[in-house]
C-alpha cells in the first residue's frame, strides 16, 4: 500500500488540487461565519467564487510548472514556488473580488461581492496549507518507508555537521538504496552540538565518538570535512581507530575542484588526508582568463605532473592543449582521458624527446604555442647518480632547447617545473635543476618576458615516490625500507602542486623564481608508519620497518632557499618569490652549458661534476657523486665570444607585496 501512494503522479496532484480547491471557499466562509448552516444565503455568492478561484489558480499553476515535479523529493525550493503561484493567483482573484464588490447591483459579478470581505484573504491561506500539505505528505511518506527500510541498513555517524555532512545526510536520507543510515552526527564547534540537522542530532566533538559508538551502535564514521587539516584528521582517524570504528571520508578539495559532495565520493581514509594542509584557494578567474583561448604546451605530459598539469590546463578552456611526451603509453592515457570528453579544446598528443633540438624546434614552429609548461624531466636521485650524462642531456640541455625555441617563436610566458632538490644541491639530479633554472633566468632577461622556475618538493603519488613504494612492500609482506630514521621530506598532493604552479604562471613578471609554501617536513619513517597502520596493520607486529642508509647524492633534509636570494611573499600566502634570482645567471653560463653538453654525451662523470661545481658553488657532492672525482679532474670551459655574453638584466619590475 505504501509502495502505491509513493507511486502518486501529477495527474493525481491536478485531482486533488481540483477538490481541494472547490472545497477551499467553502471551509474559509464557514470559518468566518463560524459555522456550515449561516454558507447557504452565500450559496450563489460562493458558486461564483468558486468558479473564478478554481479557473486562475489551475491556470497559474500549470503555468508556474507545479505538475512538473518529483514531488518525492520536494525541498524548499518547491515550497518557494508554491508560495509565489498561490500568491500570484490570490492577487488575481482579489482584484477580480474587489471588482465584483464595487460593481452595480444589477451585475452577475456583484453576487460575489456580498462575500464577507476577509474570504480571499482565509481562503488564500487555506489553499496554501493545503497545496503545500498534499506534496509534502508524499515526503513524509518516503521518510516513513525509508525508515523500514533502514532496519537492514549500516548505522552511520558522520564527523563534520557542516555543508558537506549536511548533503551527505540529505542524500542518504532520499537514496535508501545506500544502505547507510544516518544517526549522529560528531562536530567540534559549541554552536552546533545538542542541535539537529536534517533529524539527524549533533551529539559533540570528536572527543566524543567513542560515547557515541557505544550508545548509537555505529557501524561506520564518516569524515567530511573536506577542508581539515592533516593534524585533525589524523586526530578523528586515531580516536575511531580506538573506538573500534570503521572509517571512510571523502575527497578533499583538491580533488573536489568545484565539484558536488557526493556518497559515491566516500573512500577509505588515505595517506594523503593525514598530509592534508589548510586549503589552498587560488585566483582561478586570473588562471582562467590567463589561460582561456591561448595555445598552451605542455612537455612532459604524460607524467605525474604533467598530467594533473593538462587536466586542470584543459578546465581553463585553451584554445589548443599541445601535449609533449617522451613514453607513448604514458602520452595515450592522458590524450584518451581528456579526449573522450565533451570540450571545445583542441588536444595534439606529440611524442618527442625534448633532448633532440630540431625535433622541438619543429614542434614549436608547427603548433606556436603561447604559453609553455615545461615538466619534462628525470627526476630519480640515485638514477641520475649512476646516470649522469642522462641527468645533463635531459634536465639541461632538453631545457635549453625548450627555450631556445621558445624564444624563436615568441612563446609569451614560461613556466618551468623546479625542485627542492636544486637549493644547495648534493646530488646530480639537484644541481642539473639548479643549471635549468639558470637558463630559464636567462632567457627571461634575454627575452624580456615572463618566463619564471617554480620549485616545491616531493609530490605524494608521483611515479616512483615512496608512497608508491611503501604500498607495494606493504601489500607483499613488507619489510617496509627507509633510507635514514631522521630523514624528512616537504610533501605536496598532485592537485595542489599544480593549482599553485598555475598560481604562479599568473604572478611572474619574468626572471623570477616561486617557492611554494610546502608546510611543515615530514619524516619519512612517520610516512611509512602512518601508511601501515591506514592498512590495517601494526608496526613491527604484522610490518617491520627496515633502515637500509643513505643512498647517493641524497640528504637528511631538503631546503628551498638558497643564500643570496631575495624572498617575499607575493599576494598569494602560499607562494614566495625570489625577485633577484636572474642576478645569479653567470656570464660564463653559455660555455659552461656547452662543456657539460661535450661531457654528457660521452658520459665523462668527473668532468661532469667538475663542470657543475665550477657553476654551482653551492654543489657539494655527496655519496656516490664523489666517487672518482680527483684533483686532476678540472671543469671544461671553453671562452666564450662576445654574441654569446648575455645582454645587461632590464630594469626592476615591481614585486607583489603579500
Amino acid at each position: 500500500m505504501l509502495e502505491r501512494l509513493l507511486n502518486i503522479r501529477n495527474r493525481h496532484f491536478l485531482a486533488l488540487d481540483i477538490i481541494l480547491l472547490a472545497l477551499a471557499p467553502l471551509a474559509a466562509l464557514a470559518l468566518r461565519l463560524e459555522g456550515v448552516r449561516p454558507v447557504l444565503p452565500y450559496a450563489m455568492a460562493l458558486i461564483l467564487y468558486l468558479a473564478v478561484a478554481l479557473t486562475i489558480r489551475l491556470g497559474v499553476f500549470y503555468r508556474m510548472g507545479m505538475y512538473q515535479h518529483y514531488w518525492r523529493y520536494a525541498s524548499i525550493d518547491e515550497v518557494t514556488q508554491i508560495t509565489l503561484a498561490v500568491a500570484f493567483s490570490s492577487l488575481v482573484v482579489l482584484v477580480i473580488y474587489t471588482t465584483a464588490y464595487f460593481a452595480p447591483d444589477t451585475s452577475t459579478w456583484a453576487t460575489m461581492g456580498d462575500l464577507p470581505r476577509s474570504i480571499p484573504i482565509i481562503e488564500s491561506l487555506l489553499v496554501l496549507i493545503l497545496v503545500v500539505g498534499n506534496r509534502f505528505s508524499l515526503r513524509a511518506l518516503q521518510r516513513l518507508h525509508q525508515r523500514r527500510r533502514n532496519g537492514k541498513s549500516q548505522r552511520v555517524a558522520i564527523m563534520g555537521a557542516g555543508d558537506a555532512g549536511a548533503m551527505m545526510v540529505r542524500e542518504m536520507n532520499t537514496n535508501p538504496h545506500l544502505g547507510m543510515h544516518p544517526v549522529l552526527f560528531f562536530d567540534d564547534d559549541p554552536n552546533k552540538q545538542n542541535m539537529r540537522i536534517h533529524g539527524v542530532p549533533v551529539m559533540g566533538g570528536r572527543e566524543r565518538i567513542p560515547e557515541g559508538v557505544r550508545d548509537y551502535n555505529i557501524q561506520q564514521l564518516i569524515i567530511a570535512m573536506p577542508t581539515a587539516s592533516g593534524k585533525v584528521i589524523r586526530d578523528v582517524v586515531r580516536v575511531a581507530e580506538q573506538a573500534g570504528v570503521a572509517t571512510k571520508t571523502m575527497p578533499g578539495m583538491y580533488e573536489l575542484l568545484g565539484g558536488k559532495v557526493s556518497v559515491n565520493q566516500l573512500r577509505d581514509v588515505e595517506i594523503e588526508d593525514l598530509l592534508r594542509r589548510d586549503a589552498v584557494r587560488i585566483d582561478t578567474a586570473a588562471v582562467t582568463s590567463l589561460i582561456r583561448g591561448k595555445r598552451v604546451l605542455v612537455s612532459g605530459g604524460g607524467g605525474s605532473i604533467g598530467s594533473e598539469l593538462c587536466r586542470q590546463i584543459w578546465r581553463c578552456n585553451p584554445a589548443e592543449l599541445v601535449i609533449v611526451g617522451h613514453g607513448e603509453n604514458s602520452l595515450f592515457d592522458i590524450y584518451n582521458e581528456l579526449r573522450n570528453t565533451q570540450h571545445a579544446t583542441r588536444i595534439l598528443p606529440v611524442i618527442a624527446d625534448i633532448r633532440f633540438p630540431d625535433r622541438i624546434q619543429a614542434i614549436f614552429a608547427k603548433h606556436r604555442p603561447q604559453i609553455v609548461f615545461h615538466a619534462a624531466a628525470h627526476k630519480h636521485v640515485p638514477l641520475m647518480e649512476r646516470n649522469p650524462g642522462e641527468a645533463i642531456t635531459n634536465n639541461v640541455l632538453g631545457t635549453r632547447n625548450v627555450l631556445t625555441s621558445a624564444q624563436r617563436v615568441g612563446v609569451e610566458q614560461l613556466v618551468m617545473i623546479s625542485t627542492d632538490k636544486a637549493v644547495n644541491p648534493t646530488s646530480l639530479m639537484g644541481a642539473s635543476k639548479r643549471t635549468a633554472e639558470l637558463l630559464v633566468m636567462q632567457a627571461a632577461r634575454r627575452s624580456g618576458k615572463p618566463y619564471v622556475a617554480v620549485r616545491f618538493g616531493n609530490v605524494l603519488g608521483s611515479r616512483g615516490s615512496a608512497l608508491i613504494t611503501f604500498e607495494r612492500q606493504i601489500k607483499t609482506g613488507g619489510p617496509v625500507t627507509v633510507t635514514h630514521p631522521d630523514m624528512k621530506r616537504y610533501f605536496m598532493t598532485i592537485p595542489e602542486a599544480v593549482q599553485l604552479v598555475l598560481q604562479a604562471s599568473v604572478l611572474g613578471q619574468g626572471g623570477e623564481v616561486f617557492m611554494l609554501d610546502m608546510g611543515d617536513p615530514i619524516k619519512i619513517a612517520d610516512l611509512a608508519g602512518d601508511l601501515i597502520e591506514l592498512s590495517g596493520l601494526e608496526v613491527d607486529e604484522d610490518i617491520d620497518i627496515i633502515y637500509t642508509g643513505m643512498r647517493p647524492g641524497e640528504k637528511l633534509f631538503e631546503e628551498m632557499f638558497i643564500e643570496g636570494e631575495e624572498y617575499q611573499r607575493t599576494r598569494h600566502e602560499k607562494i614566495y618569490i625570489a625577485a633577484n634570482a636572474s642576478s645569479f645567471v653567470p656570464d660564463t653560463l653559455d660555455g659552461a652549458v656547452e662543456a657539460l653538453a661535450v661531457a654528457a654525451h660521452i658520459d665523462d662523470r668527473q668532468t661532469i661534476l667538475a663542470n657543475l661545481q665550477a657553476l654551482i658553488p653551492e654543489f657539494q657532492p655527496v655519496g656516490e657523486s664523489v666517487v672518482g672525482l680527483g684533483a686532476q679532474a678540472t671543469p671544461i670551459l671553453p671562452p666564450q665570444s662576445p654574441a654569446q655574453q648575455p645582454p645587461p638584466p632590464p630594469s626592476t619590475k615591481p614585486v607583489y607585496q603579500g
